[in-house]
């Protein structure tokens, strides 16, 4: 089993059974608290060969840099192909090629699929 939501708001915790659940890949991610150590990050959008990584020692995946904000900090990813497990409170980390330009934690994930509405999954509420 394996965690694919946490609703704080609602004490409800929704959980998977297996590794290839869909629930378990996003397509896209929210990060806050970025830091950006490569070009300015206005730059990214338009910049060729980006690419992030979500979990330690994971192949680089071509994304796009879909929202910016530098007085928040703040940024999204869109990636070509959805992300296994994508965790609110890891890091992402944004590359051009071997460069990497800096990244934040994450904060939110899309899945662009509703995980109620999946089959082989459930929910638990204390």
């Amino acid at each position: 089993w394996f965690v694919v939501e946490k609703d704080l708001a609602q004490n409800v915790l929704v959980v998977a059974q297996g590794h290839d659940h869909p629930g378990l890949l996003s397509a896209s991610l929210d990060a806050l608290d970025a830091s950006w150590v490569g070009p300015a990050p206005g730059l990214l959008s338009e910049g060729p060969g980006l690419a992030a990584k979500t979990r330690y020692r994971q192949a680089d995946s071509p994304c796009q840099v879909t929202a910016l904000s530098l007085a928040e900090q703040t940024f999204s990813l869109g990636f070509e192909a959805p992300q296994w497990a994508v965790t609110p409170g890891q890091s992402a980390v944004v590359y051009q090629g071997p460069v990497c330009l800096g990244g934040g934690i994450i904060s939110a994930r899309s899945s662009g699929m509703t995980v109620a509405a999946s089959a082989g999954h459930r929910a638990l509420k204390d």
